[in-house]
């Protein structure tokens, strides 16, 4: 071979190596996450689906198996990175943290600490992954998509529903507010609805209090303390959320007096039960169904790449925002058992068999 081909054979070779190294950064190769605009072939991905406490139930018993399952039914050969927090926001950062080393494409939470989860946003979409946030809204680091119930509707609702009914009762007193924990953005959007419907009601608004991480024996030991002050003086009781409603009633029992009006949030089962029995005036329906499906709908598109468009804006976040239902005594049977969001089998159980017969509830 003459010095002229020798130099033609070196560049050839140089040129494939080049191509090489040009495929191999052009496929990803070394990528530790995913991308924001789901780079690559979204089949086998991994999602995360981050939950916030244990304290209410649905959890574990509704949101976990219902996104795992339209997950499953939009891409069969994804996988679902689920965990849940403990009302830890520090084990949360983690949980995320892990999440993002396994190279998740999409993160779906709903934050312990709406504050603190802005540092899990800064560091998922640093590495190109959308986050979805979830039930909770995080105000400082707008997240990629927002999906939940209108929060501040649901304060309202609940509110309103027990202002109304106090004034056909013609009640004469004052009404106590428990509100959610103070590190949770939904909750206060809750306690701006209920205030919307509490302040110009009429009634006083005897006192209020922020629940530490929801938890419902907190709610209670408050409550307690309530009671002591004002007695007969409590007509009605707003509380945020069936966990926080229940804590409440169980302070009205524990003390031996009537157990006034109290409302609740999340429909859960022992929540239905209490209506049934007439211990708990109302709840919200909000099919957890809708809120796993669309998270999930919504996932699955960031995941191959696109951009879903939100059906609002809240808090510099395209949102999408679903319309709950107020539930009572009286329209229980129809909202919660007639439509198949609980069964009787499940709710109408000992003590509570009677309330369900009397409600035409099978």
């Amino acid at each position: 071979m003459n010095r002229a081909q020798m130099r033609t054979s070196a560049f050839a070779a140089a040129a494939v190596l080049a191509a090489s190294v040009l495929a191999a950064c052009g496929s990803g190769a070394g990528s530790t996450g995913g991308d924001t605009g789901g780079g690559g072939d979204p089949q086998n991905a991994k999602v995360a689906f981050l939950m916030p406490d244990l304290a209410s139930t649905r959890y574990e018993l509704q949101d976990k198996p219902l996104f795992e399952a339209k997950m499953k039914q939009l891409c069969p050969t994804c996988e679902v990175i689920y965990q849940n927090a403990d009302s830890d926001a520090s084990k949360q950062q983690q949980q995320a943290n892990s999440a993002l080393a396994q190279g998740v494409k999409a993160i779906v939470i709903d934050p312990v600490d709406s504050a603190a989860a802005a540092t899990i946003v800064k560091s998922a979409q640093s590495q190109q992954v959308p986050i979805i946030a979830y039930d909770r809204p995080i105000p400082a680091t707008p997240a990629d998509y927002y999906i939940s119930f209108d929060n501040e509707k649901i304060g309202q609702l609940i509110a309103q529903s027990l202002v109304d009914h106090l004034k056909e009762e013609k009640a004469e007193g004052g009404i106590l507010q428990v509100n959610g924990s103070p590190t949770d953005a939904a909750a206060g959007l809750i306690k701006k609805g209920i205030h919307s419907a509490v302040d110009p009601s009429g009634f006083k608004l005897l006192a209020e209090y922020d629940t530490p991480d929801w938890q419902p024996e907190k709610a209670q030991t408050w409550v307690s303390g309530q009671i002591t002050q004002f007695k007969d003086q409590i007509v009605g009781v707003v509380a945020a959320n069936d966990g926080t409603g229940g804590g409440a009633i169980a302070a009205f029992k524990a003390a031996g007096v009537k157990v006034p009006p109290v409302t609740g949030n999340d429909a859960e089962i022992a929540a239905a039960q209490r209506i049934i029995n007439g211990d708990q005036y109302n709840t919200i329906s909000k099919p957890i169904k809708i809120v796993a499906e669309a998270s999930a709908n919504v996932a699955w598109e960031f995941m191959q790449g696109k951009k879903p468009a939100g059906k609002t804006t809240l808090y510099d976040t395209p949102s999408e925002l679903f319309v709950p239902t107020v539930v009572t005594k009286e329209n229980v049977k129809e909202v919660l058992f007639d439509s198949g969001i609980m069964k009787a089998s499940e709710v109408c159980t000992g003590e509570y068999a009677k309330g369900c017969d009397e409600l035409g509830i099978k």
